[in-house]
This record gives structure tokens, sequence and C-alpha cells, in this order.
């Protein structure tokens, strides 16, 4: 038989043997006042300019200044001359579109110049589920509106630097045409591009696919139809052009030809074959088309190729490929710019040239001849170079090598690009030109020099665009460090100044890394995980990122990615868990050995408690496991109420022991209907876990310094949904109440890898996006700290004597005259139970725990409402 004693007493025995994990509970805070309709924030990036690949730029032919970038990943830009800086356009694609972040195609008006179109969708796979669409502006980009297609579009897909596929009628700009993969065929809209249709008669939807034998889908995709040039000497203005040559992915039959305005097409004789045409410039004076040929659909491969010109009078093709190469290999040609002001003038670029670099040439005189940007001079090697270039805007682009120029037979550091889908000089100065590389834009004012004595001044030409996969990012908070970031292809930098692009970590250099961490009581302890190829590690530094050491590796083939790592609260110990036929390890010597944790399982989700150096916690498969022994082995939580599938985010609270929190899930095919989805908190070290009920789904949790006045607790941050609204999340009460910080104009995609508040500054968020870099919020907006509680009356208690002085042992209570506020007993600030009221509760059952419990820490007001609450229960 159970038998209940009384709620005091009851209290009052587990008082003491409670004590010291409810000292370290923080006293709930009174409501917070409603927080402002606009938390004010600012939106902006922690600098690293470039860092992706960018297939496109196109100069408005008709508007000096205006010119366009797209990106494979990270949306659109506009180039802001009188900035010197690249505006991105497409940052309202939200998390249910975030396809919309990869853009195939872009075209700008050169009638109605404020008008510019893209196209956009991220895969043609099966495996996405979204359409592609056709957005268009009327603002130069400021606005939207969004026309869905009944087919995918793949901006980052293979092929995607081939083009433009969207093209404009110059004699009809309400006429676009866009050409699509997959066999969708040839399409038309006359409506500024609210509507579109199939063009029924266009007879070839294209053959190539670039690897009709891998595995990989992506590899056995129909890149379809490639591009349209309009010639405009052929119409009229407003009445539409005649005649159209439309180009497909057909090496035997690679251009087509209309001139009754597309009403009819037949295949153009003579057309080279083996070759997909890439890029394309219509020379109007000479009635001249330019194509740059390659064998592969880059932007990753083409071993051969050329570059043609066909009379578009004649009919006759002419080969004008330059004659040589430094390395007398062949390789495909993709860049292609004509300048406008010299028709007999362009430059071309090599596709793909891994070793030792690729190449630029120009020709003067319609391709007769050609000058290329460097070459071999001499049996020895010797190499002539016309042009310099100037990286201290982004120093990381020589990817962990030490700077070096141009030598005989080696790789110059940096390079001057690779993934060379697009060159362009500037229509109102040919002096001015830029093309794109796989990581940034390179950009000139004296192209025309183009000579060893007067060489082409290349200089970073990114300033603008964020285009990098940010997969960890946190903000240790000692002096001269603002942040530190793991990355996908950049491995991830550690900024002293969000406002400057770094140097690359180095040492170890990772051109992946997957999580960075760092230890809360020794904050200069900073550790990363990577990798290079098959080399998989993680990096240490003890100086708070300044240098770094290289831990061992793991038998080989037993890491195949670098996962998560933690490290201790005092920075004693690391523990790993890289993805593989490995178990997490666990390190006592900075990474020099390693030991197996056999108790937690494969690929789990680390990460360490930010008060106690022994405690870590993992994640794996709706479990969550802790321990307590520095990470040399772990026990499972009986809490099964975590999601067994999809992306899981746990962070531990500073100043908090014990303290977890933990969001994710999926709502994806691979979710059954009843697998969670959201927030969950732990205050007991995950033995229990409590849903965040006021989210809904959630992917990932960050703290921050709270606003000044509320409650001794980190605000929380989460890129989350709230009553069916996605968007970037704050709390300043423990999670109570959430504030979306972000606005519809600023959503950047999928949020779902991280996100971090700054414990030195309230308000300041950072996100981590899949493309758009490193977003920064900042806000002056301070909310209203939320009120005392209001005095609670009580019945005053009988007067007892007042305990005697402590002896030494006995630490006694707290100081009385503590600020805390309490409630009364009279009229007076002085609460029941406190030194100062005589002892008349300290005496009694709830007294005596009071007592203990102020002992240990906490605020007499914080102790009374326990009591009441424990009463309250009975």
């Amino acid at each position: 038989m159970v038998h209940r004693s009384s709620p005091a007493a009851a209290f009052v025995a587990a008082a003491v043997v409670a004590a010291a994990t409810l000292a370290s509970l923080p006293a709930a805070a009174a409501p917070a006042d409603p927080p402002p309709e606009d938390p004010g924030y600012a939106w902006s990036n922690a600098t690293i300019h470039g860092g992706g690949y960018v297939p496109a730029i196109v100069f408005n032919p008709t508007e000096p200044g205006l010119a366009y970038a797209r990106t494979d990943i990270g949306g659109a830009y506009r180039f802001d001359a009188g900035q010197d800086r690249w505006v991105p356009m497409l940052d309202h694609v939200g998390w249910e579109d975030w396809g919309h972040s990869g853009v195939l195609s872009l075209a700008t008006d050169p009638v109605e110049t404020n008008r510019v179109y893209v196209a956009v969708g991220g895969y043609t796979t099966d495996s996405h589920p979204f359409n592609g669409a056709i957005k268009r502006s009327a603002d130069h980009g400021r606005t939207w509106e969004t026309t869905d297609l009944p087919f995918k579009i793949g901006g980052n897909m293979p092929g995607r630097g081939i083009g433009e596929r969207l093209q404009i009628d110059p004699n009809d700009t309400s006429t676009l045409y866009y050409g699509a993969e997959q066999g969708a065929g040839l399409w038309r809209s006359t409506d500024h591009g609210a509507t579109w249709a199939k063009v029924e008669q266009f007879p070839n939807v294209g053959t190539f696919v670039p690897n009709p034998d891998s595995e990989w889908e992506f590899e056995r995709s129909n890149l379809g139809v490639l591009w349209t040039a309009f010639v405009a000497s052929s119409g009229t203005p407003r009445q539409g052009s005649s005649t159209l040559l439309t180009a497909v992915a057909d090496t035997e039959n690679m251009l087509y030809r209309s001139d009754d305005a597309g009403a009819t097409w037949t295949p153009v004789e003579g057309a080279p074959t083996g070759y997909l045409p890439h890029q394309f410039a219509v020379d109007e004076s000479n009635s001249y088309l330019y194509v740059t040929l390659s064998d592969g659909a880059g932007p990753y491969d083409g071993s051969d190729g050329g570059v043609w010109r066909y009379s578009i009078d004649t009919g006759e093709w002419l080969d004008i490929s330059p004659t040589f190469s430094p390395l007398g290999n062949s390789f495909g040609y993709s860049g292609l710019s004509l300048d406008r002001n010299d028709p007999d003038t362009l430059v071309v670029a090599t596709q793909i040239q891994w070793w030792p670099d690729n190449l630029l040439y120009r020709t003067t005189d319609g391709g007769q001849t050609w000058d290329p940007i460097w070459d071999y001079t001499g049996p020895d090697g010797s190499i002539l170079t016309r042009y310099t270039q100037d990286i201290s805007a982004s120093p990381w682009i020589t990817f962990g090598a030490d700077p070096a120029p141009p030598t005989a037979w080696n790789e110059p550091s940096p390079k001057l690009g690779w993934m060379m889908t697009s060159f362009a000089i500037d229509p109102f100065d040919p002096d001015h030109a830029m093309y794109g590389t796989g990581a940034t834009i390179y950009r000139t004012n004296n192209l025309t020099d183009w000579s060893p004595e007067s060489p082409v001044e290349w200089r970073i030409g990114a300033q603008g665009i964020e285009e990098t996969a940010i997969q960890d990012i946190v903000t240790p908070p000692i002096d001269g460090v603002e942040l530190v970031s793991a990355m996908y292809d950049l491995g991830g930098f550690v900024h002293t100044d969000l406002d400057v692009s770094p140097e690359i970590l180095r040492e170890p250099y990772f051109g992946n890394a997957t999580a960075v961490d760092y230890a809360e009581l020794e904050p200069s302890v900073i550790v990363r995980a990577g990798k290079d190829d098959a080399y998989v590690a993680v990096g240490i530094s003890r100086d708070g990122g300044a240098t770094w050491a290289a831990s061992s590796e793991l038998p080989e083939g037993t890491a195949t990615e670098p996962g998560t790592v933690a490290v201790a609260a005092d920075g004693t110990a690391l523990v790993w868990s890289p993805e593989g036929s490995t178990v997490p390890q666990v390190s006592s010597d900075d990474g020099a050995t390693w030991t197996p944790i056999e108790t937690l399982p494969s690929a789990a989700r680390v990460a360490a408690d930010r008060v106690d150096p022994d405690v870590f916690h993992a994640a794996a498969a709706g479990e969550f496991f802790t321990s307590r022994d520095g990470g040399r082995t772990f026990a499972p939580s009986p809490f099964d109420g975590l999601p067994p599938v999809g992306n899981l985010r746990l962070a531990a609270v500073p100043g908090h022991a014990d303290h977890v929190w933990i969001a994710g899930g999926t709502d994806g095919d691979d979710a059954g209907p009843e697998d969670p989805y959201g927030l969950w908190r732990s205050t007991d070290g995950g033995a229990t876990f409590e849903n965040v009920s006021s989210l809904g789904a959630a992917d990932t949790i960050g703290f921050g310094a709270n606003a000044p006045g509320f409650a001794d607790y980190p605000a929380l941050y989460s890129s989350a949904e709230v009553d069916g609204v996605r968007g970037i999340y704050r709390s300043l009460d423990e999670g109570e109440t959430w504030q979306r910080i972000n606005d519809d104009e600023n959503q950047w995609a999928w949020t779902g890898a991280e996100i971090t508040g700054d414990l030195r500054e309230f308000g300041r968020v950072l996100v981590a996006t899949n493309g758009r870099g490193i977003v920064v919020g900042t806000t002056d907006v301070v909310p209203t700290a939320p009120a005392p509680p209001s005095p609670e009356p009580s019945e005053p208690e009988p007067s007892v004597p007042a305990p005697s002085e402590p002896g030494p042992s006995d630490p006694g209570p707290s100081d009385p005259t503590s600020s805390d506020p309490a409630p009364s007993e009279t009229s007076t600030s002085t609460a029941p139970g406190s030194p100062s009221a005589s002892g008349s509760l300290a005496t009694t059952g709830a007294g005596v725990a009071t007592a203990a419990l102020i002992a240990l820490g906490l605020t007499t007001a914080g102790v009374l409402l326990l009591v009441r609450r424990r009463l309250a229960r009975g």
C-alpha cells in the first residue's frame, strides 16, 4: 500500500536531494509584453565573394551599365554599377519552392530594359518534386511574377552553362522563346512571359544524354533544346523577327532555321557534327552567327571542340578554331563574346582544361588569327602571359595553395578558372569585360591591351555574390573572431571581420567541411571536421582559429564523410562521428589517437554539453544518447518520441548544464504519417523531452544573447514553421512564444542546415543557406523587458525565534539584501521565510526546503514559485 504524506512534508523530504538540480533551473520569468510587430531586422551576408559556379553573365545591349549574372544554386543577381557590386534578386524564394534558386537561363529586354526574365528549377530528376517556372520582372528584378511550367528545369544539372535557353525577340519583346530539357521541346510566349505554349512545329527535342549508362539519374537526362538566336535584320520593330536559328542537343543535327517566324523549320545544312553548340553570338553587321562547340555537356567535361562561323546570308560554315594549343591537346570551347564596337573582335574560352589552366583566346580579324592569354614559348616550358590577377578581394581563391605565377609545367595559383561557360564584353565599353568560373567572377577594364607588354588586369568581380552551401556555423565569444564556418567546396573560414573575405583554412585543408564546434568554457579551442578527396579528418585550433593542427586519420576506407564533431566544454576531449563503416570515436589528445565508441551508432549526430566537460549528447534514428564519462560510453535515453527519419539538429544550451534542444524531422516520402517533426527540449540531459508545441515543423535551433531585462536564458532562433508560415523565428521566453524576424522578401530558399545567434550581441543571428552563403541579421529594436511578477498576498505565519548563527560548516542562507523581487508578508518587501522575516517560514516544513534551496543559489522568488507549484499540485 502506498502511503501519501502531506504535500509540504514530501517537498521537504525531497528538497535537499533535489536542490542541486533545481538550483540550475532558471527562475520562471513573468510573461513578456507582446513583441513589436516589426522586429526591425536588416539582412546582409558574411563576406566571401562568390564561392560557386557562375554559368552566365548577360549585359543588356541598350542600357549602359546594366548586367545580370545567374548561378546554379544561389539565384540571380543584377549588377549595380554605382555601388560596383552585385545585388541578389531572388531572395524571396522560400522553403517550399527552394528549387527556384537554381537558374538555368536569364534574359534582359533590349527595348523595355526594366524587364528581366529567369528560368528557374533545381533538377530534372524523378526525385525532385517541382516543375520549373519562368519568373518575370518589370522593375529590374526587384519584384517578380511567376508562371509555372508543365516540365522540370535543371538549374543544377549537366549542361547548365549552355545557352542562353531563354531569348527575347528584339523586334517584338513581348515574344520570348525557351528551350526545354527532357524532350519537352521549344516553347514560346507572346505576352511577356505570362503564358507559354509549345512550338509544335519544331521538329527536334534533342537526343544528347551526357552518360546514358550512368548509375546517377542526373547524368541520364536529355539536354533538349538549347538556345534560339534572332536575326534582328529579318524583321521590323513591333512586328517581330522572321529568321530564327535554334540549337538542339543533337550531335548530328545541332541547328535548325526558320524564316517565317517559327511556323516552319529545317535543319541547317553543313553544320559541324559530333559536338554540342554551347554559346553563340550574332554579328548583325556582317550577318554571321558564331558558335562555340564541345563534345561534352559541361561544366565538368569536354575534351574536344571548336569555334565555327555560319553565314546567315549564304549558309556557308567556316571552322575558325584557334589552330594551336600550348599543350597540343584538344578541349571543348564554351564562353564566347563579340565586341559590339568592333564585330571582328571576339573572345572565346576553353570550357574545361584542368591542367595546367584554362585558356582565353582573342581575335581581332574575325577568327583568322588568335592570341592566347598565355602560351608556352619554348621547349623549356617558358611561359608568355598576357594577363595579371588581383585576388586580394578573395584571398581564398588559391584553395589552400600558396600564390604562384604561371611557370613551366606547373599549375598557377590562382588559376584563370575552370567551367568557363560565360565571357561577356560590355557592349558600351570594349575594355570592360567579365567572365564566370566555377568559383567566382573575374573582371577587367583594359581588355583591349591583351599583350605581354600591357597585360590584361583581371581582378575579382564577384562582390555581392554569395553562393556557398553552408553546413555549420559557430560564433565563439572571443575577441577578434566573429564567425567560424564549415561549408561545401571551400571548406570554411574564420571571419575576423564579417565585411572582409578571409583566407581559406589550411593545415588541414578541406575541400568540403561539415561540422565546427568550440569549447564553451575555453572558446579559443575550435574543432572542425572535413575532407579533401579521400582524406577525412578533424582540424583542431587552440588559439581561436589562428593556427590549426590535423588529427590522425581513421583506418583507410572506414570514414567516407566527415560527419559531426564536438569538443568538451573545457576543450579536453573530442567526440567525432564520421559517416562510413566506422563507429564514432573519442580522443583525449587532440585527435592524435582515437578510441571507438561502441555504445553509439554509426553517423550519430554529436554535441557537447556547454557546462559539464564530461557530458556529451548524441542522436540517431530517433534515439537520444548521453555520455557522462567524457564520451567514452553513451547510454540511450528512455524517451522515444524523437523523429526516426529526417535531419536532426541538436544543440546544448550555453550556461545551462544538461539543457538540450533538438529540431528536425521530415514531411518527405520517407516519413510515416505519425512521424514527428518539430522542436523538443530537455532539461535533464535527455532523460525526458518536452515538445515545444508553439512551433510546428522546425529544422534548426540556435542560441544568442537575450534582450536586456529578460530571463537568464539565451534567446532562441529557429528555421521553422508557425501557423503554417515558414520563416526564421526568435523566442525570448524559452520557447513559449515565437516571432518571425525575416519577411517574404528575405527567405533564401532552404535554410535547414544551421542557425546561431551571438552570445555577445542581442539580436544578431546567422543563418546557413544552401547557395546564398551565410546570411547575417541584425536589429536595433530591443523589446520591452517583462514586468516583474506582481506581489501575491499571503497569510502571515506565527513568529518564531530566528535560527542561530550558522557555524563554520553551515553556509547559511543567501544575502538578505538580495534585490530579487518576492511576495511580501505585509506591505513591506520582506518575503515570508527570508532571514529578515524572523525565520517565520524557515522553521516550517516548506521553510526548511526554502532555506536549503536559497543556500544553493536560487532566488527567493524562484524558490517561492517552486514551493507554490509543488503545494498546488498537492
